[in-house]
């Protein structure tokens, strides 16, 4: 799943490359009048500097300029003309909200005078009552969060007094034009105070660090230590998902009792509430099965940890004496590693490109696809299937992108005599992306998807189908999976929209789309959240930078790929990170119930 996860993330990044416009690309931010040198910057000032990781982040990104000497000089206050400018760099595509106004001591030929001219325009920045602007005047920590929370429309959702009085000590200090203004943006963690955390300062200028820090977290950069992020707990009592999965790559959780039970209780004390376990990949169950030995010749997956074991019985029943929803994964759905014995068993199983290969790379491994348009492929995934339902206690059952398939494939004999029958003897389109050959791979594994849910529903009717795919652009167009029709003929009960991204303008711009909130209204839906890989880390503060987002748009909670990448491969100290998800879940609460949908 992970090396596929790295190759979808990189095919994902071309593909959407194309029709991103520029702001939801990346925050392009600048403090200096002239554009920084292109490259990677070593800044002699800044190391041991507690804000290091984010200013050198912004300096290689090229958002905040260092000087001709390599330094950054962290101290220096920032005018507010240098604000403006960082401003609008910062934020490119921010509509504009009021018309531009001519400040009396901002001449047309002031090299800032355009960005000063947006800035005002787009709700981040005002002038005074001289009607002058003040370019050259210091600005104050209060100020740049009352912009950034005027220009980001923020709005607070507790008591504002509760939240700035349980949330900073010199409270009493803050003016009362920025009350409402920073308990918002305490709310969405974008508050950072160093050396103590509690303290404001609202009257302090903001240094070129400060102003750094504030728009890491702003921007959904992160790299602020979380224990300098002023955190406003304000977690919803309602039900929320708040969800985790749980692999055999890169982790090996499930491959000893002992470690699966510490794994889950310690979940539970975090007030998680769902796991997602993965049972079907590399060929094989992770669980004793009699459908696998028949087609397969081994009842389970040979690694030496599950031997003698039933860990997906041992996972229902550990959790859901710690309180956790279970919800198998059935990671490879229609994949195969190459060399597998189940490829080898039933090669006329596998489908094709149109020259005859069928192999589909996945970083340096092979994979192979099971043709998910024959009978029997489909008979023996629907019985392994239902066979989990049948012989599980567990809550619900979750399928991804690979209940589809590549969309170069489809081009086997079987499947192109399939086509032909239905389209009087045409032969498929050359072009693997053409609108009716797509459309009716599509239509035939959404005729699967039916016939799947019916079978899960009539032998278990309280067994939840859940899916975990990418944006809907991306699962029909390159895996032919339509799961937008699925949700909307009701075969989907639960969505967790995988959104692996660093960009926060992309994420939001992602959870915005049509489809994601027509199923809203249907069906929980959930967004997936990466919280690292072996060779890519997420920081905390982007964790709680996300997860607020997502609360913000009111979407039924979270979940996180995967459980290793929560602390134990993290670049922070395991307290700390398990520390971020207390903040983040400081009390249980239930998931929602999946079966309460709302079908208009």
């Amino acid at each position: 799943m992970i090396k596929w996860l790295n190759k979808v993330l990189a095919t994902q990044k071309r593909y959407l490359r194309s029709w991103f416009l520029t702001s939801l690309i990346g925050f392009s931010l600048a403090l200096a009048l002239s554009p920084p040198a292109a490259g990677q910057v070593i800044l002699s000032d800044v190391q041991g500097h507690p804000f290091q990781a984010c200013i050198e982040k912004i300096a290689q990104k090229q958002i905040i300029s260092s000087y001709p000497d390599k330094t950054f000089r962290p101290s220096i206050p920032v005018s507010r003309a240098e604000f403006a400018l960082a401003i609008t760099q910062a934020f490119p595509s921010a509509p504009v909200v009021r018309e531009a106004v001519q400040f009396s001591d901002v001449p047309t030929t002031y090299s800032a005078a355009a960005a000063i001219q947006k800035a005002y325009s787009t709700g981040f920045i005002s002038g005074f009552e001289d009607r002058g602007f003040h370019p050259n005047q210091k600005i104050l920590k209060s100020q740049v969060i009352v912009s950034l929370a005027s220009g980001l429309q923020y709005s607070p959702t507790s008591a504002i007094a509760n939240t700035l009085n349980s949330t900073f000590v010199d409270a009493a200090d803050i003016p009362n034009y920025a009350q409402s203004a920073i308990a918002a943006a305490a709310e969405r963690h974008v508050v950072v105070n160093y050396p103590v955390v509690k303290r404001l300062n609202p009257q302090q200028l903001v240094t070129r660090a400060d102003l750094a820090a504030l728009l890491c977290q702003a921007s959904g950069i992160g790299l602020v230590p979380t224990e300098y992020i002023a955190i406003a707990t304000t977690t919803p009592t309602r039900a929320e998902v708040r969800g985790v999965w749980l692999t055999n790559i890169d982790s090996d959780v499930l491959f000893e009792r002992s470690k699966l039970k510490a794994a889950l209780q310690r979940l539970r004390e975090l007030n998680f509430n769902t796991i997602y376990p993965t049972i079907w990949n590399w060929g094989y169950t992770l669980y004793p099965s009699t459908v696998a030995k028949k087609i397969v010749g081994r009842s389970l997956d040979p690694t030496p940890g599950l031997q003698g074991r039933d860990m997906l019985k041992e996972t229902v029943d550990i959790g859901h004496k710690s309180g956790l929803r279970v919800i198998p994964w059935f990671e490879f759905g229609f994949m195969a590693p190459a060399d597998s014995q189940l490829a080898q068993r039933h090669p006329e199983w596998l489908t094709s490109r149109r020259d005859g290969t069928k192999i589909v790379k996945e970083g340096k491994d092979n994979r192979v696809w099971l043709n998910p348009f024959r009978p029997e492929v489909q008979q023996f995934i629907q019985d392994l299937i239902v066979e989990t339902v049948s012989n599980y206690n567990i809550d619900g059952i979750q399928f991804d992108d690979h209940f589809g398939l590549p969309v170069e494939l489809g081009y086997d004999s079987f499947t192109v005599g399939l086509y032909k029958q239905e389209h009087s003897g045409q032969s498929p389109s050359i072009n693997q992306q053409d609108p009716e050959w797509l459309r009716w791979r599509a239509d035939k594994i959404t005729n699967f998807m039916q016939r799947l849910f019916h079978a899960i529903k009539n032998r278990k009717p309280n067994c939840i189908v859940s899916i975990a795919p990418n944006p809907q652009e991306f699962s029909y167009d390159f895996f032919v999976a339509d799961w937008e029709k699925w949700e909307r003929l009701g075969l989907v009960e639960e969505l967790v929209l995988q959104l692996y991204r660093d960009d926060l303008s992309r994420l939001i711009w992602e959870m915005d789309h049509p489809e994601v909130k027509a199923a809203q209204h249907h069906i929980p839906v959930s967004i997936g959240l990466l919280s690292g890989l072996k060779g890519r880390f997420v920081p905390s503060s982007q964790i709680l930078t996300q997860v607020q987002t997502v609360r913000d748009r009111h979407f039924a909670g979270v979940s996180f790929f995967f459980y290793e990448s929560l602390w134990n491969i993290a670049n922070e100290k395991p307290d700390a990170r398990q520390s971020t998800f207390l903040k983040l879940f400081p009390t249980f609460v239930n998931p929602p119930n999946l079966l309460q949908t709302n079908r208009n």
